[in-house]
């Protein structure tokens, strides 16, 4: 690992610029592809350090810029997610949300006020790394189809070429003072489906004359949880959960439709193509033996965030340096998605997970909560942990 001089007293000279940035942030939330204000705080901020070959406007409001240290060497790209989530705040704070309904209930505004002093603290070392580090703000983690495929698609990984990629998530799960990564799958891919029950209505009292689409709906629903049990290699983490049962409006009516819908989380390729295939063909048996029909849609959302060994090793290294080696935990895979999957699908890297919590300071709800919110020194921890991370990278 690279030994970074000065690195902690220069975060200690600018964390209350990046709390003050965070907390702004905070105040100003946006939500997936409408981070207008948000990316034109962070292009500014990009301008003002100097930072060469800022691109805004990708796949609608990403933003991309390049610190380029001493020629040759290779490309690596630091990640941060902008947009908030549709939650009405309940913290009782001086940053509270200043847009009602709309939050950063899971850390984003974290994450970009750490990546805006990672690149601060690059730009100051330009002339002690060999490479580039090409800085990425991302619209829309939260919803789907997400804003890193659209980036990708864009060309963020090319010119530059890009060699590896990393990112980082704040963590109300882990108290604050430790850093969690691993290698392999961390999180899960996460899929989603809808199924329509056709059957045939009529009064409920005289049941042998209808189709009842409900009864074929709750057969599907526990037949599902069969899938995971009974299909699914043991040895192979998934989960199945239907999660809406929609179907008639009067206690005596057998309506004609039902809908279900529900998520899938795998890890495993082989997992996830199986259990597509046997979800539909499961609802539209049971369906065709009771007499009705099902009309099954599959989704698929994002992969499974999987690390590469070598990175993680890096990532190891600067967080022990940082936190102590006793302090990095070893991830265990989250049923959880995130959509810097798409990044680690293109180019290897790593994925970890800063500590964030603090029962004593009442800091430990969790995240999409109303009342999440984080220890604020988990920044400084952040920002040492990814920019000594960084520069190990392009030491090579």
């Amino acid at each position: 690992m690279v030994t970074v001089p000065r690195l902690v007293e220069d975060v200690d000279e600018i964390l209350p610029g990046v709390i003050a940035d965070r907390r702004h942030l905070h105040q100003h939330p946006e939500l997936a592809f409408h981070e207008f204000e948000t990316s034109k705080f962070v292009a500014e901020r990009l301008a003002a350090m100097g930072v060469e070959d800022i691109r805004t406007g990708i796949n609608g409001t990403g933003v991309t810029g390049l610190v380029k240290g001493r020629s040759g060497g290779k490309v690596v790209l630091v990640r941060a997610d902008m947009d908030a989530l549709p939650i009405l705040e309940e913290n009782d704070v001086e940053y509270r949300s200043g847009t009602d309904g709309v939050m950063h209930a899971c850390g984003h505004d974290a994450h970009t006020a750490i990546l805006l002093a990672v690149t601060r603290i690059l730009m100051d070392r330009r002339d002690q790394f060999t490479g580039a580090v090409k800085v990425l703000f991302q619209p829309a983690e939260e919803q789907f189809p997400g804003g890193a495929n659209g980036m990708i698609a864009e060309g963020v990984l090319e010119d530059p070429h890009v060699d590896q990629v990393f990112g980082l998530h704040m963590g109300n799960d882990t108290p604050v003072g430790k850093i969690v990564v691993g290698a392999g799958p961390v999180m899960a891919a996460a899929d989603s489906f809808s199924i329509k029950i056709q059957g045939k209505g009529g009064h409920a009292a005289y049941p042998a004359e209808n189709v009842d689409s409900v009864a074929i709906g709750a057969h599907i629903v526990v037949a599902l949880q069969t899938l995971v049990s009974r299909e699914v290699d043991p040895t192979k983490s998934a989960v199945v959960s239907t999660c809406i049962f929609k179907a008639g409006d009067a206690f005596n009516v057998i309506p004609d439709v039902a809908e279900l819908g529900g998520t899938v989380r795998t890890f495993d390729p082989d997992v996830r193509d199986l259990l597509e295939e046997r979800i539909g063909a499961l609802a539209s048996g049971i369906a065709t033996a009771m007499r009705g029909s099902a009309d099954v849609e599959y989704r698929r959302g994002y992969p499974a965030t999987v690390n590469e060994a070598a990175a993680v090793e890096l990532v190891k290294a600067a967080a022990a340096d940082v936190v102590g080696a006793d302090n990095v935990l070893e991830a265990e895979p989250k049923m959880g998605a995130e959509d810097f999957s798409y990044f680690l699908e293109h180019r290897p890297g790593a994925f970890f997970f800063v500590g964030s919590k603090n029962d004593e300071k009442g800091l430990n709800w969790g995240h999409h909560h109303p009342k999440f919110d984080i220890d604020e020194e988990s920044l400084g921890i952040g920002i040492q942990t990814m920019v000594s991370t960084v520069l190990s990278a392009l030491a090579g």
